[in-house]
């Protein structure tokens, strides 16, 4: 049975997954983003145990096909941003979301709209300038580097959509002695 999981950001995510649903009983076929693959089909009262055994290390099961679809276009959108070299994607993200899940972007939009109260492009830009802050704070990119590794067209674009988001600039937050940042799944 495939299992439908919010919050999975990361590797370390697709880990705990994994340890909690061994740790029930549980064969684990494949963790991924966004889902797990386990046997045997758990029944109405092992839902409950799993639910509230990913409930602990902040996941959730996600039951609704909407709530499925939301999910996947976040995951698909952290996985390019935060996992990808987005200066080799050559196509636009609608089109790459669309793609993946096989469903028209319009539908998509609508869908992730009115259940996030934010615009999938919106989302996008607000997981870049993340992405863009822990660059910023390794130090090892200058910004010409960065707005380049993150498909941005120049600089300067990249800077506007940063002091956009985070009010200030990159440079500025750089220059700060403590530099806020969110974690992936709270943005």
């Amino acid at each position: 049975m495939l299992i439908a999981i919010k919050n999975m950001v990361c590797d370390r995510c697709q880990m705990i997954v994994r340890q909690q649903l061994e740790s029930l009983g549980f064969e684990v076929k494949q963790v991924a983003l966004g889902h797990a693959e386990i046997a045997p089909d758990p029944d109405e009262e092992q839902l409950q145990l799993i639910a509230a055994a990913l409930k602990v290390p902040g996941f959730e099961l996600i039951n609704k096909e909407s709530d499925k679809t939301v999910e996947a276009i976040k995951n698909i959108i952290i996985e390019l941003v935060h996992y990808s070299d987005l200066s080799e994607i050559r196509t636009s993200y609608s089109d790459l979301i669309a793609n993946r899940l096989g469903k028209d972007y319009a539908y998509l939009s609508r869908l992730f709209s009115n259940s996030q109260d934010t615009t999938i492009e919106s989302f996008i830009i607000r997981q870049k300038v993340e992405k863009i802050k822990e660059l910023l704070q390794y130090g090892e990119l200058n910004l010409n580097e960065i707005a380049y590794q993150m498909g941005y067209s120049s600089s300067a674009h990249l800077s506007a959509q940063f002091k956009g988001i985070t009010g200030v600039t990159p440079s500025q937050f750089k220059a700060t002695e403590r530099k806020p940042r969110k974690s992936i799944d709270k943005i």
